[in-house]
């Protein structure tokens, strides 16, 4: 279990081991969507960092004012290899996928897609939003999960209400709050924290996690690190402890966590895989199965990937040309 103090003064305390190691990643501006773009804060991945435990992937988006971006409109696109984790703070997007799932996602409720072999969705908002903020993250299936059925869960965890702090357990423990979510990834760790002025909350931790802390609303201090806002602060393994302090005004931070992949992986635009070829199958047989290209006759005798979709929705997103050089794995 994961214990917590709030103090009004962000010192260390002198029990546990605390995180001595803090990496500050600084994001860098990705817009989405053509003309009108939503612009995204992309602290992950990174050439220094790919994953930390499982998460591998993690935009930061909004305050947007959705009268002036056109908020969020991402048409129907491929998945293999992984789970999305989408997380607002305002506004509602609606989900829609080839699995035949269609929910609707606000602020402080999980929505999670397991993509497992292959799965297409889309993801849109609403339009009586007026203000979209959120993130989305995904994160790394394992090998001997990867090659499942694809899965979608709702989840709306229970707030943890503490002196100084509140939080939202959404995947994983924490604070005596354990969500019910099966990612199908061991040991992960999702949560949303929100600090009062000034307090500082001491957490502890599991020593064989990797975790990182999002400065989401502004500047915050990890341990002796001041990490600035929208940027990303790494621990390593080796941590019982971690201290974050508010400002002086209120402040919210994601905290991910999980215990090193140790595997590596190949990430290209929304496929994950093990190997350069795997991903140009995966490219190769969207783009067939969805008319943007022949098929292949290699592929004649294989099962569909990516599943059908209702009718009457936003043309698809094709796939880009595959780089000229070959991808190499990452760790």
């Amino acid at each position: 279990m994961t214990n917590l103090e709030t103090r009004p003064h962000p010192e260390v305390l002198d029990h546990g081991q605390p995180c001595t190691a803090v990496e500050i990643l600084t994001p860098r501006l990705v817009p989405l969507g053509g003309v009108r773009a939503t612009t995204v804060h992309r602290t992950l991945p990174q050439r220094r960092r790919s994953l930390v435990g499982s998460w591998c992937f993690l935009d930061h988006f909004g305050p947007d004012d959705v009268s002036v971006t056109g908020g969020m409109r991402v048409p129907r696109h491929p998945h293999t290899g992984l789970a999305t984790v989408s997380w607002l703070f305002a506004g509602r997007v609606e989900h829609l996928d080839s699995g035949g799932n269609a929910a609707s996602g606000v602020a402080g409720e999980l929505n999670l897609m397991i993509a497992g072999r292959g799965i297409t969705h889309q993801e849109i908002s609403d339009p009586g939003s007026s203000t979209l903020h959120g993130v989305q993250l995904w994160y790394a299936l394992p090998e001997e999960t990867r090659f499942g059925e694809n899965a979608f869960v709702h989840y709306t965890p229970e707030p943890v209400a503490l002196p100084g702090v509140t939080a939202r357990v959404f995947i994983g423990e924490l604070l005596g709050s354990v969500s019910p979510v099966e990612t199908r990834t061991p040991d992960l760790l999702g949560a949303e924290l929100v600090l009062e002025p000034g307090s500082s909350a001491r957490l502890t931790v599991r020593a064989d996690f990797e975790h990182a802390v999002l400065a989401e609303t502004g500047e915050v201090t990890v341990d002796s690190a001041v990490v600035d806002h929208r940027s990303l602060a790494y621990i390593p393994p080796g941590s019982e402890t971690l201290v974050i302090t508010a400002g002086d005004m209120e402040a919210r931070v994601l905290l991910l966590g999980g215990v090193p992949l140790g595997e590596q992986i190949v990430m290209w635009w929304n496929f994950i895989g093990r190997s350069h070829d795997e991903i140009a199958e995966y490219r190769r047989r969207y783009q067939a199965e969805l008319g943007f290209e022949p098929a292949d006759p290699a592929d004649a005798d294989k099962p569909a990937l990516f599943g059908e979709f209702p009718a009457g929705q936003l043309p698809p997103l094709p796939a880009p040309p595959l780089p000229n050089s070959r991808m190499r794995p990452r760790a």
